[in-house]
């Protein structure tokens, strides 16, 4: 499965810039690589992984803004079409496998 997290969040305050960069920050850290500036995803092997990481990125969330998670399976996600300028790209392929640390 994938998970996309897409959100707006206010930056006008110096406050909402930090909470915004925090909330990037800590996506980061769960794990999601950024595909767009506030559009993260992650390739998780279950829904209990989902379910974990969408309580996790709950935890993070900033007070002000909009946050989306959609969850999306393998076959769906490849059937993604992407352009970079005019040029179409394919679609990210799930891991084979996952590392350790």
């Amino acid at each position: 499965m994938w998970m996309l997290v897409m959100f707006d969040l206010p930056v006008v305050t110096k406050p909402e810039r930090k909470a915004a960069t925090g909330f990037r920050n800590a996506l980061l850290d769960i794990g999601f690589e950024m595909s767009q500036f506030s559009v993260y995803l992650r390739f998780c092997t279950s829904q209990t992984q989902v379910d974990t990481l969408c309580k996790a990125v709950e935890r993070v969330l900033p007070s002000g803004g909009k946050v989306h998670i959609l969850q999306f399976t393998d076959k769906q996600y490849g059937r993604t079409i992407t352009f970079h300028g005019r040029s179409a790209q394919r679609p990210k392929k799930a891991p084979d496998q996952f590392d350790l640390f």
